[in-house]
C-alpha cells in the first residue's frame, strides 16, 4: 500500500504540473499578435504535447487512487466523509482537464473566444482544487 501511495502522489503531482502550465500556454496563445503564424504554431504544438502528456499522467494517478480506495480500503468506515468530498474534488479536476482539452481544440481550430484575462483566472482553478484536496486528505475535517 505504501508503494501505491507513493506513486499516486508522484503521478498526481506530475498531472497537476501539466494542469498548472497548460492554461498559461493558452494565455500566451490568446496574446499572439495576428499574423504571427510561427509563434502560434509553436505554442499550439507545446499545448498539444503537454495536454497529451498530462492525460497520460492522469490515468495512473486515478487508477492508483481507485486502488487505494477500493482495494486498500483508505477512506472506508466511519469518519470518512472527507473522502466523499475529495472524490468530488477529483471529479472537478477531471472536468477541468476535459475543459483544457476543449480549449485546446478551439485554439487548434482558430476559434478561441476567450480573452487572455479570462484564461488567467481559469489558470488559478487547479491551484484551488489542489489546495482543497490536500486539506481534505491531510486534515480529514469530517
Amino acid at each position: 500500500m505504501l508503494w501505491a501511495k507513493a506513486f499516486h502522489i508522484v503521478f498526481v503531482a506530475s498531472w497537476f504540473a501539466g494542469l498548472f502550465y497548460l492554461p498559461r500556454i493558452f494565455v500566451n496563445l490568446a496574446e499572439v499578435p495576428p499574423g504571427s503564424v510561427a509563434e502560434y504554431g509553436r505554442l499550439l504544438g507545446m499545448a498539444r504535447r503537454l495536454l497529451r502528456f498530462s492525460t497520460l499522467l492522469a490515468v495512473p494517478a486515478l487508477a492508483l487512487g481507485l486502488y487505494l480506495w477500493l482495494v486498500a480500503g483508505i477512506g472506508r468506515g466511519p469518519g470518512s466523509g472527507w473522502l466523499h468530498a475529495k472524490l468530488l474534488g477529483v471529479l472537478l479536476v477531471v472536468g477541468y482537464h476535459h475543459a483544457c482539452g476543449r480549449l485546446y481544440a478551439r485554439f487548434a481550430a482558430g476559434r478561441n473566444t476567450r480573452s487572455s484575462r479570462w484564461l488567467r483566472f481559469f489558470n488559478e482553478v487547479p491551484v484551488l482544487l489542489l489546495a482543497a484536496i490536500v486539506v481534505l486528505v491531510v486534515v480529514k475535517p469530517f
